[in-house]
């Protein structure tokens, strides 16, 4: 036995080191469990309450876009919600299976890529989330977060876009009555290696027009009018939860009294139907399954780092990216053993998470237990079988049409050449081709234009002298507590440098003292959709506190983007512009410093003083010095 233990003690340490060195802790929660307060307890399970009554009928939603069985939905969210947070860098994120990803799911097991295997999708699904899990750790180790701020948000959004597209496509099936003869002339196609796209999903629901039934497609109508009615006024609520419920005791109230109400509904489940297993390892079937593996890998991490950051400049938290993707994969890789679903960050739970007030990542294991009580009634009560299938997917579409964000499109469409051919290839891509491939082909189109003239924008430190002009600032010298920071930005805004200059302004910011950021862009060039989504959240943050972003220095090519992108209303908003008030000042050829000077007499009229404190931020990494 002693050698053994030794031999144990050896790999355990070896193990620990190797994840030392690549800045993965194993185990980040035994801080957070150590510093848990008791004052936080009810905020945590407040707060996870409201996550459990939208991740239950949500989860249920992401199964049957999976075309899952759709406990599916709610096992994978409940053990993601506990599993996630015990490895994850953030406190607010909730993971769970998405849109995306489940979408990706079905659109895989629909096209003649599968048309080889021999089972069906619920026999490989254990197998594909393990190797999402897998490929998710192993991606954490050697950093490929880090490559992710490469990845332009054009992308996303166009990706975004279609899969909400064909979300809508594939659940109009249950709205008009015609999913199982639609499923079999989709089956057919692939049998035959025919295209299975948008395109022709739609044609073939077309051809089934004589088939429509009149019954899912009343619930289905008044489901969605109600929901998205609900949303706009209401949005505070459980809308999801309320609708389902709402639709389903009409339908059942419908087909009692009347007795011709025919409606499809989902059948019950039984706690025999799963029980946890190892994954069946076939060289074959591993084959099979590599290429979506990666790209839900990629997604779902992708995903989930464009949620957390998003969470983190409202909290003021720099969330590590590693971190969440080796958490992405601990939560798929406990998923593959239990009714399997990929699992990803959800921005709408976690949203919610965090505007209920979490205060620990303690509420996402508790939303997760309460699931597990909500899951126990839906096994006794006789609720799931009273679920019309239009229903559903009347919520189902709701959720799509919520996730197409007009503003971002017009934003990508209308900043720059590359970021509009983005994403509508991307778009494009995603309605003609496998989601697996388009989102990698969005990807590699962003990536080349990236390559083509990335750079990275540095920062250089000015200070005011006696006399009022400005110098280099040496380092020596103590700096002033801080009322106004000017940072001077030069070099190449692209996306791959947006997330450097995000957070290089919000470290800046984060100084309480702070009141007037003034972002002398002189020498920015190449603003994208992505700095300029970066720029619009900066300046509504600040906005927030009652504080203010200035815009000296610009140039024609910087305003003409602001403007295009209408980026340029929010930093007027406030200005009353009758009076001359501006907080956007045009660089001067024959003075450089002038709409600097200007911008900090706007700055103290802001502030309401003449003797403002000036910190100038100082990015010490670069040598290059503004001209």
């Amino acid at each position: 036995m002693q050698p053994i233990r030794k031999i144990l003690n050896k790999a355990t340490n070896a193990l620990k080191l190797f994840f030392t060195e690549n800045s993965i802790q194993i185990f980040p929660a035994k801080s957070a469990i150590k510093n848990y307060k008791k004052n936080d307890i009810k905020y945590d399970i407040k707060a996870a309450f409201n996550v459990a009554l939208l991740a239950l009928p949500q989860g249920m939603a992401y199964a049957a876009i999976a075309d899952l069985p759709i406990y599916y939905g709610i096992i994978s969210s409940i053990i993601a919600s506990i599993i996630a947070p015990l490895f994850s860098s953030s406190r607010h994120t909730i993971l769970g299976p998405t849109n995306a990803t489940s979408l990706m799911v079905f659109t895989f097991f629909a096209s003649s890529a599968a048309s080889s295997m021999d089972k069906d999708a619920i026999f490989y699904m254990p197998l594909l989330v393990f190797l999402v899990g897998i490929i998710s750790v192993i991606g954490a180790l050697f950093k490929i977060a880090d490559l992710l701020q490469f990845v332009s948000r054009s992308v996303l959004v166009g990706y975004i876009t279609g899969a909400s597209f064909l979300i809508m496509n594939g659940q109009f099936k249950h709205i008009v009555g015609v999913a199982e003869p639609l499923k079999q002339i989709i089956e057919s196609n692939r049998d035959n290696n025919q295209a299975v796209n948008f395109f022709t999903n739609f044609f073939d629901l077309t051809t089934l027009w004589e088939q429509f039934q009149w019954q899912p497609i009343i619930i289905g109508i008044l489901t969605l009018a109600l929901y998205l009615y609900l949303m706009r006024k209401l949005p505070m609520l459980p809308n999801f939860a309320l609708c389902l419920t709402i639709s389903s005791i009409i339908a059942l109230t419908l087909k009692t009294t009347t007795g011709n109400f025919n409606l499809e509904c989902f059948q019950s489940f039984q706690i025999d139907n799963f029980s946890p297993a190892l994954p069946e390892f076939k060289f074959n079937d591993i084959a099979a399954l590599i290429s979506v593996a990666f790209a839900i890998a990629f997604l779902a991490s992708l995903e989930n780092t464009v949620m957390g950051k998003s969470l983190g400049s409202r909290t003021g938290e720099r969330p590590d990216v590693n971190q969440d993707m080796f958490s992405v994969g601990m939560a798929n890789i406990a998923c593959s053993l239990l009714a399997p679903m990929p699992a990803s960050g959800s921005l709408t739970r976690s949203a919610l998470n965090f505007e209920s007030n979490a205060k620990s990542r303690f509420s996402s294991i508790y939303s997760g237990i309460l699931c597990i009580i909500g899951f126990y009634l839906l096994l006794k009560l006789p609720l799931v079988e009273n679920i019309p299938k239009a229903t559903l997917a009347a919520l189902v579409i709701g959720i799509a049409i919520s996730l197409i964000k007009w503003k971002n499109i017009r934003i990508c469409l209308h900043s720059t050449r590359d970021d509009a051919i983005v994403i509508i290839v991307t778009f494009a891509a995603t309605l003609i081709t496998r989601l697996d491939s388009a989102i990698f082909i969005g990807v590699a189109l962003s990536i080349s234009l990236f390559l083509r003239k990335a750079s990275r924008p540095h920062l250089v430190e000015y200070e005011v002298n006696d006399e009022g002009n400005f110098r280099e600032r040496d380092n020596k010298n103590a700096r002033p507590n801080p009322a106004i920071s000017i940072v001077h930005v030069e070099g190449n805004l692209y996306f791959g440098a947006a997330d450097l200059f995000r957070t290089q302004v919000q470290l800046t910011a984060s100084d309480p003292n702070l009141k007037i950021i003034i972002l002398r862009m002189k020498n920015a060039r190449h603003l994208d959709a992505t700095s300029v989504m970066a720029l619009d959240d900066l300046i509504k943050h600040m906005r927030k506190q009652g504080r203010h972003v200035i815009i000296s220095g610009a140039t024609r090519n910087v305003y003409i983007v602001l403007k295009q992108s209408g980026v340029l209303e929010t930093i007027l908003d406030g200005c009353d512009r009758s009076q001359g008030e501006t907080n956007l000042f045009f660089s001067s050829p024959s003075n450089p410093n002038l709409s600097t000077r200007d911008a900090l007499i706007r700055a103290q009229e802001l502030l309401g003083t003449k003797n403002a404190d000036i910190k100038i931020f100082f990015d010490a990494n670069q040598n290059k010095k503004s001209k």
